[in-house]
């Protein structure tokens, strides 16, 4: 996700005033007159409206407007487009959309917007289209937030399919002069049981498209489901094992220079001045450009622009955090917690008399945890390339927000919108950190300065240098328990909030008096929405404090978390089944612990448990079993593959995660200080699905994440008594 604020947006009269939208995925006026030459190879394919087309050959081709990150997307976006429209699944292709304002969609806008808005029937069409105006205006084209699925799947490719198959058949009905009612669908063929006919869906492609859009086509019920639900083999993996996937950094322009930049060290610097008086004289060096806030080499190959970038000796100014260290912002955050007090700091979310409720509990438990800055370590470094010349620019590149990206590039270029042509490729991970366009802009203001077709690769150095962080947090909290060990009072407060405005509350849990507040704590570092965002920090902040409620309570983690979810039945089946998986309460080996986490985030339910193993000089993390419920999966081996990739990511940060600070420049540069997890250190995990709520679906990229790090914190209280309130873990010393 990009840096939008839903609070920002929302207010009177939003959609007061806006156009007519028709249906939820398929607008009036269908844009294929538009969309064909951008979609379309001449005669051979057509465009039934703007998620799918069909060509002579009866392939089915859906049109997906949401990235590829190695998440899967694309497959099960195919996946419920293809089983409403009844398509041959061995026939179905995929093509990633353009950067197009038809593909900022309504869906999106809604539940990045207004998660829990409820329209009456009678006013939904104004409604949709005000949102839709609003989406375009933000550019909400973006794959992020686990939303790809949940909003662009369930509201507009299943509609789209289904709208695509309602035109076919008309199509069909009108040329066999038959009722529509009598032809039935399925493996991309149109049937007529009645007279034995039978055509494939390209016989009737081109009178379908003729056919008025259904304002409200018929979606199918679970049990008539033949694609979704299925473990479908990812689209992606044959190309990404070949090798013939392009990603972005493997754009290839004829006579294309390469760029090397670096920016000061410390972010909001500018570059005074610069003595490149070596780099002049070597090899291959065609410019060295001081753009203000970054210096640039373009050569003839990148490793000839970062030696030569590296002989740069580079003069930059000063900024108000040249002095600030580690423990200089930890401090602040400190003094803005204690400024606020039992009253301060914004509210977020609050119910009974919290101080009462405090006051007269029978046990007390009060605690203060910490959550370094991380940066997002893509696999493929950040790099774009940009070529502007005779009013034109084109942008190759990897962006999770496509739309902002070709804006972002019109704007560093001086062109209009229009003027700009962006070719989105496969991201080599995005976690977040691709919905920033900083390196689109940076590659598209050299190319503007140099007129060569340039590529500009950001070194690892770089990379972790200039990052958009996930912040750094504090969060204290306090508690109440009464005499027979339960919740009454939940106090917390910490700093910062940037998204989801869920992330710190705890509605799943009764607690009948709560009280949540966030202070907002100035940081010069850049900061963005980083993989589950806030919930990565919460998640960890809020179940090590259930964790040591319950143990003041004299009761298990999972125990105690049954009581806070015994009026939660979705909820404590989640819980249940994942303490079930792990055996909960049998026996372990000395030094040994199990920890349980639990956190609903994204539409998905998730509880985890950890095992370690403590005899070792650090934290051995063995097994984790994890019970999931996003609804209904679409794909089941993908949204696996997300829970075990989500616990990779998070188990990452837990162990190591850690950017610091001095001086106020970043402290790490490449892997040997800012490593990741490795392959021997991946513990085995076991997954269950659960499919509770087909209508309400949630996400898969993200909800795997927010549980690991508590999980195996717990884990590591149970094992050796030790209580962990600050990550990661290689701050701490178990020998």
């Amino acid at each position: 996700m990009g840096k939008w604020s839903r609070r920002a947006f929302i207010g009177a009269g939003v959609v007061a005033g806006s156009a007519l939208v028709v249906g939820v995925a398929v607008r009036q006026g269908n844009p294929i007159n538009k969309l064909s030459p951008l979609l379309t190879n001449g005669e051979n394919e057509q465009l039934l409206n703007a998620w799918v087309k069909v060509d002579t050959d009866n392939v089915v081709t859906a049109v997906i407007p949401h990235v590829e990150m190695g998440q899967g997307v694309h497959t099960a976006l195919a996946q419920m487009l293809a089983d409403e429209m009844d398509a041959d699944w061995n026939k179905v292709q995929i093509l990633e959309a353009p950067a197009d304002m038809q593909y900022v969609s309504d869906s999106i806008g809604r539940d990045f917007l207004f998660p829990n808005l409820q329209v009456p029937a009678l006013f939904e069409p104004t409604v949709a289209g005000g949102i839709l105006e609003l989406a375009q205006a933000m550019g909400l084209q973006f794959t992020g937030g686990s939303y790809s699925v949940r909003a662009t799947g369930q509201r507009a490719m299943r509609t789209a399919g289904a709208a695509a198959r309602e035109m076919l058949v008309a199509a069909a009905a009108s040329e066999w002069q038959v009722p529509k009612s009598e032809i039935s669908t399925a493996d991309s063929m149109l049937i007529h049981a009645k007279s034995g006919k039978s055509e494939p869906f390209a016989k009737f492609a081109l009178a379908a498209a003729e056919q008025s859009l259904p304002a409200k086509p018929k979606l199918k019920s679970p049990e008539n489901y033949k694609i979704m639900g299925q473990p479908k083999a990812r689209h992606d993996i044959p190309e990404k094992v070949d090798g013939s996937a392009v990603f972005g950094i493997d754009a290839d322009v004829p006579g294309m220079k390469y760029a090397a930049v670096k920016a000061p060290p410390v972010i909001g610097a500018t570059v005074e001045s610069m003595d490149a008086t070596t780099a002049k004289t070597m090899p291959g060096v065609l410019q060295i450009l001081n753009m203000g806030d970054f210096v640039a080499v373009v050569a003839d190959g990148y490793w000839q622009a970062q030696q030569a970038l590296g002989t740069i000796d580079a003069q930059y100014s000063k900024t108000e955090g040249d002095s600030l260290d580690q423990d200089a912002i930890f401090a602040r955050y400190a003094s803005h917690l204690d400024e606020a007090g039992e009253d301060g700091g914004d509210m977020q979310t609050e119910a009974g008399d919290v101080t009462k409720g405090f006051a007269e509990a029978a046990t007390k438990v009060e605690a203060e945890y910490k959550v370094p800055f991380l940066a997002h370590a893509t696999m493929e470094p950040m790099n774009c390339t940009a070529w502007v010349r005779d009013g034109k620019c084109d942008v190759w590149s990897g962006h999770q927000a496509p739309v902002n990206a070709r804006q972002a590039a019109a704007d560093a270029a001086g062109l209009p919108f229009e003027d700009v042509t962006y070719h989105n490729a496969y991201l080599g991970g995005g976690f977040g950190r691709r919905s920033d366009s900083d390196a689109i802009i940076m590659a598209t203001r050299i190319a503007k300065a140099t007129g060569y077709p340039v590529k500009m690769i950001w070194s690892r150095e770089e990379d972790t240098a200039q990052d958009h962080y996930r912040p750094s947090a504090t969060s204290r909290f306090r508690g109440g328990l009464d005499k027979d060990g339960k919740a009454v009072s939940w106090d917390n407060i910490h700093t910062h909030l940037f998204d989801p405005a869920d992330a710190p509350t705890i509605p799943h849990y009764n607690i009948a008096s709560h009280r949540i507040r966030k202070v907002d704590v100035p940081m010069h570092l850049r900061f963005g929405p980083w993989r589950s965002v806030d919930h990565s920090q919460h998640g960890f902040f809020i179940e090590s404090f259930v964790d040591e409620m319950a143990h003041a309570a004299g009761k298990d983690g999972y125990a105690f978390r049954r009581e806070l979810l015994a009026e939660s039945p979705r909820h404590l089946k989640v819980l249940d089944t994942a303490a079930k998986m792990s055996g909960w309460g049998s026996a372990l080996p000395e030094k040994h612990g199990r920890g349980i986490a639990f956190v609903p985030s994204f539409g998905s339910i998730v509880a985890q448990v950890a095992e370690v193993d403590m005899s070792g000089p650090k934290p051995r993390v063995t097994k984790v079993y994890v019970a999931a419920d996003p609804g209904f999966a679409i794909n089941p081996d993908g949204f696996t593959a997300q829970m075990e990739s989500g616990i990779v990511y998070g188990l990452t940060a837990a162990l190591y995660g850690d950017i610091t600070i001095k001086d106020g420049a970043v402290q790490q540069s490449n892997f040997h200080d800012y490593p990741m997890l490795r392959i021997d250190e991946m513990p085995e995990v076991e997954v269950a699905l659960i499919n509770g709520d087909h209508e309400r679906l949630g996400g898969g990229g993200e909800p795997g994440l927010p549980p690991i790090a508590p999980a195996v914190t717990n884990a590591i209280f149970a094992a050796t008594g030790t209580r962990i309130r600050e990550l990661p873990l290689s701050k701490h010393s178990f020998a």
